[in-house]
């Protein structure tokens, strides 16, 4: 279930006080994809997604999105450009309802500017409709858990499943074609995993993203997975099915820290 090829991280490296966090990665997410990016801690996998977001500068290689390349772009110009992401810890606006949060995530597709803020003009309020309508129909994607009287709740009231749900309906409404998932299930229980897993997969069926997860859960990777990759010292060590690359003995030697018996 694949399209056209979207993103192209070719010969990306960077390089902190000497360390390669990243070496040489070559990468790729074609259209209507869901890619996994695994790998033991300090693979690289965080360093990897601030690259893709312009949070981080490579030190070589490209980055390229619909034909553009990216670098020097800042995150706020990636995002408009059709990346969002989602982060391993959780940044929310805590004192904003949660309403709130997702309408003010919309900045980046605002035409109105300055003077309409001011001058509250028909087309300023024709806009702030339209961003409350979108983050309204963002949020009921998850259900009850977000909307309803909770729509005019504070962030720092949700729980920590329903701060993860409302970080990812964030990052839907910025209206992207790719979102980049840090380990949307870190701290969730069983059941919760189980729920998330579900609507990670929905993101491309009923809304057409496609996606690119880190995840440490491999029930998750393997449930929703087309594609793994395996990153290990910011190299790529494997990538395939999750069946693939899950009985590769250089993967279970990577996470597990010691040869496979019998493996050559």
């Amino acid at each position: 279930m694949s399209g056209e090829r979207l993103l192209t991280i070719d010969s990306l490296s960077v390089t902190f006080g000497g360390l390669d966090a990243l070496k040489n990665l070559d990468f790729h997410v074609d259209e209507g994809e869901i890619v996994s990016v695994i790998g033991p801690n300090g693979a690289g996998k965080t360093t990897f997604f601030n690259m893709i977001s312009g949070m981080v500068a490579p030190t070589a290689g490209d980055i390229v999105f619909r034909g553009e390349s990216l670098l020097g772009f800042d995150p706020n110009q990636v995002t408009a450009r059709g990346i969002a992401r989602t982060f391993q810890n959780v940044r929310l606006f805590a004192n904003m309802t949660i309403l709130e949060n997702v309408m003010v995530a919309q900045h980046c597709r605002t035409k109105q500017g300055v003077f309409g803020a001011l001058f509250n003009t028909p087309g300023f309020r024709r806009e702030e409709e339209e961003i409350r309508a979108h983050a309204e129909k963002v949020l009921g994607f998850f259900g009850t858990r977000l909307i309803g009287y909770r729509l005019h709740q504070p962030a720092s009231v949700l729980s920590y499943a329903n701060r993860r749900r409302l970080e990812i309906a964030r990052a839907m409404a910025t209206k992207p074609t790719i979102i980049l998932l840090d380990e949307p299930v870190a701290g969730m229980n069983p059941k919760e995993s189980e729920e998330l897993t579900g609507l990670i997969g929905k993101l491309r069926s009923e809304w057409g993203f496609t996606i690119v997860m880190i995840e440490h859960d491999m029930n998750v990777v393997r449930d929703v997975s087309d594609r793994v990759v395996v990153l290990d010292h910011g190299e790529t060590i494997a990538q395939g099915s999750f069946e693939e690359v899950s009985t590769d003995p250089e993967v279970i030697e990577a996470y597990l820290g010691r040869p496979v018996e019998g493996a050559s």
